[in-house]
């Protein structure tokens, strides 16, 4: 009688478990559908102090749902030219004029940094945006967009907290300059002999992470792009690639994307801080080694490209008459 009531008993603490089980994922499921950035952001925002990987070199290896059966080009560009590539297909509006371009690009990297940044997400420059810092601590002038690279760790954290696909708002301060018989008003400051309005936009930005983004081979080349930070209005992008350790039994300590960059971990960890356009930002141990691998050392001593000469007294680079080399 006893071994049929504890039978009773264990058959009736299953199902109590199972049930219960099976209401927290109806409820993680409700809670996901419901969309937005606002109650994702809140959530990751309470886990980050015992979930946020660190700057040291986080686990190379990461869990993920199972990729689709069948791989497709998942990221979309606007277009097969230089200009048009740069632009998500789903966002895209037009081109946006050459004195509206940088200005786009300086808020959507901004944006990017300093949500991650706030989350304790690490993220650092790559590629030529690590070009543009070492520079200037900008964007090159001829480049089209901004890259930037994460570990495998810090891209699971943003699907299993259930970032992907969602919208970030953020609030930028802008100048805005108009002839001086235009309306303006308290918020106008004089500059030397012309005005200039001060206002606060809102900007909206959708992370969205690649469907194949946990396929570690690089196939036919149409998936590199691991995840992108989108500026909604324009359709311009950050592309963010994930670095990790694709053979750490035959090749440990080597660091990689699927688009064939490889580091060695000394080379990127620790993550030094520093500042790019005007927000504080990451780059990696070994940045100048880095470059020189990429680029060569005329990348960091060349001062005519693109149209645009190096000007270093002003730290900055200026638009010439020629049009001579291209993106970096």
């Amino acid at each position: 009688m006893r071994a049929i009531s504890a039978y009773l008993s264990t058959k009736k603490l299953t199902f109590l478990l199972t049930a219960l089980f099976g209401l927290s994922i109806l409820i993680s499921t409700a809670a996901v559908g419901r969309g937005g950035g606002e109650p994702l952001l809140l959530y990751a925002q309470q886990d980050k102090k015992h979930s946020s990987p660190g700057r040291q070199p986080p686990p190379s290896q990461y869990r993920s749902p199972p990729e689709p059966a069948l791989e497709y080009k998942y990221f979309h560009e606007a277009g097969d030219n230089l200009v048009l590539a740069h632009y998500d297909a789903r966002f895209y509006q037009g081109h946006i004029p050459h004195n509206k371009h940088r200005t786009t690009l300086t808020h959507l990297i901004r944006s990017y940094l300093t949500t991650f940044s706030s989350h304790g997400l690490p993220t650092w420059l790559a590629h030529g945006t690590l070009l543009g810092w070492w520079w200037s601590g900008r964007i090159l002038p001829w480049d089209g967009d901004v890259d930037a690279q994460v570990s495998g760790a810090t891209l699971g954290w943003l699907v299993a907290r259930g970032w992907n696909q969602s919208r970030f708002v953020y609030h930028e301060e802008e100048y805005e300059y108009f002839d001086e018989y235009e309306y303006y008003d308290e918020d106008v400051v004089r500059e030397g002999e012309g005005r200039r309005r001060r206002r606060v936009r809102q900007r909206e930005y959708f992370l969205d992470v690649n469907a194949f983004a946990t396929q570690t081979r690089r196939s036919g080349g149409e998936n590199v792009i691991d995840a992108r930070w989108i500026d909604v209005e324009t359709g311009v992008f950050v592309d963010i690639t994930a670095l990790l350790e694709r053979d750490p039994d035959g090749r440990p300590g080597v660091w990689s994307c699927k688009n064939f960059h490889e580091y060695p971990t000394g080379q990127l960890f620790p993550l030094r801080e520093t500042e790019f356009e005007g927000v504080p930002a990451l780059v990696p141990w070994g940045y100048h080694s880095m470059l020189i691998g990429e680029y060569g050392v005329s990348s960091l001593a060349f001062t005519e490209w693109a149209g645009h000469r190096w000007e270093p007294e002003l730290g900055v680079w200026l638009k010439t008459n020629k049009t001579e080399g291209g993106e970096r």
